[in-house]
């Protein structure tokens, strides 16, 4: 059949990747083509992350909106991604009218779970851990411009204390170093200049090259020698995983993007050592140093955890002071959000809402000068950026980002889209920058 299709995505960029991968798969399967509206679509999908406070309950919230456009005939409404992971069958129990939940492993299911249901009658639930089949038996990948993501790896085997991830999808599994460079080679010849590799660990990433055993490191110069790919970019690290073979790359590769995303999430060690993050600080510190010194003017960036179960004024200060330290350029920084099933979820927390939220703001604050202290140095300077499209604020105007992920903004011919161009930066806003083409 073919039809319209709904889709809304929640969180992270690993799910952004995983939406793009369902509308691809909708379209090959069943010619269905992507609507903005639940009510023009016949299949609505959620593709949902449970990373945040009450994920369940937004999810739930969402469902009760659309529930009336069942009344039509043939539309079916379609769960995926950890939500659907975590609640499992109990998601059909509390809203029987939805017809199918998929995990984050099994959204290559979603045409045989649709046509299942519509052949039973009964609802579908497939929330298992196939490992990599899923990227088996997925559509031809799609270029959209001249930047893609590529997920090289799924799950997470780190089992920090906060994080739902390894109960929603799986323990880290790594694809095959043959159908990841095949990916992008092919992604390349449609004229992407810019891959970013996805995982949730990405540099846990391992595998074999001609027979030989390799790490993320490897990978890394592998793909940097495919013809087109003039940039390549990674998330989200993990600090255990950063190792000194990955910091060489960044001395060595020049397609590597000057700016890595290392998340920290505190500055303390006592809470660091709660959270099992594996390191302490003395540790995370040398890795910046090092890296810092492989590649001078690196930018970096972080994710940041405020009023973990037990932190301190005095925990909180060591983490606005490593943030300080370690000069962020930006980081996501939330509350923390008890998850279901997870060991922290149990620990006692004392801490009133209020003085958390103070916190955060406090930081916030520290974050956003620090960030906008680099852009402001980057004023005059001369920047590679990737020339993306139309700028959204003004479709006179182009747009793409500089090395170290910055939006800039300039007036240029259209030939430049989809190619690097030196800009002079001429000015810092908000959050994005202005740019000029040199004379000449």
């Amino acid at each position: 059949m073919a039809g319209k299709l709904f889709l809304r995505s929640f969180g992270c960029q690993m799910n952004d990747y995983d939406s793009q991968k369902i509308v691809a798969l909708m379209r090959a399967h069943e010619g269905m083509e992507r609507v903005e509206r639940a009510e023009d679509a016949d299949l609505i999908v959620f593709n949902t992350c449970s990373v945040r406070e009450k994920a369940q309950e937004k999810v739930f919230a969402d469902l009760g909106r659309v529930r009336a456009l069942k009344d039509r005939p043939g539309v079916m409404i379609a769960v995926g991604g950890c939500v659907a992971s975590q609640e499992g069958g109990a998601l059909v129990e509390r809203a029987p009218y939805v017809d199918v939940v998929f995990g984050p492993q099994t959204l290559h299911r979603l045409p045989e779970l649709l046509q299942q249901r519509r052949a039973s009658g009964r609802p579908q639930v497939d929330v298992s851990f196939p490992e990599i089949e899923k990227f088996d038996r997925l559509p031809e990948p799609r270029a959209q411009g001249p930047v893609a993501f590529v997920s090289i790896m799924e799950g997470c085997s780190k089992y920090c204390s906060f994080c739902v991830v390894p109960y929603t999808r799986g323990p880290e599994v790594s694809r095959p170093f043959e159908d990841v460079i095949a990916e992008i080679a092919a992604l390349a010849a449609q004229g992407v200049k810019e891959v970013t590799l996805l995982g949730q660990n990405v540099n846990a990433w391992r595998g074999a090259i001609e027979d030989e055993p390799a790490d993320f490191a490897e990978l890394l110069r592998y793909v940097a020698e495919l013809d087109g790919i003039g940039r390549i970019r990674y998330t989200t690290s993990h600090p255990r995983e950063f190792t000194p073979r990955l910091t060489e790359a960044h001395a060595e590769i020049a397609q590597l993007a000057p700016h890595v995303h290392l998340p920290v999430q505190s500055g303390s060690d006592r809470v660091l050592a709660a959270m099992k993050r594996g390191y302490t600080v003395l540790e995370y510190r040398s890795i910046a140093r090092r890296l810092r010194r492989a590649r001078p003017g690196l930018s970096l960036t972080s994710d940041l955890i405020v009023g973990f179960p037990g932190e301190t004024e005095a925990d909180f200060e060591a983490t606005l002071a490593l943030a300080r330290e370690m000069q962020f350029d930006g980081a996501y920084s939330f509350l923390y959000s008890p998850r279901p099933g997870t060991p922290a979820a149990e620990l006692p927390d004392a801490t009133p809402r209020a003085v958390k939220l103070e916190r955060l703001q406090r930081l916030q604050a520290q974050l956003d000068a620090q960030a906008r202290a680099v852009s402001e140095a980057m004023v005059g300077r001369l920047e590679r950026v990737l020339v993306e499209g139309a700028s959204r604020r003004d479709a006179a105007e182009l747009c793409g980002r500089t090395g170290n992920n910055r939006t800039v903004s300039f007036s240029g011919p259209r030939r430049l889209v989809g190619e690097f161009a030196d800009l002079r930066i001429s000015a810092a806003l908000a959050h994005s920058l202005r740019g000029e083409l040199p004379d000449g």
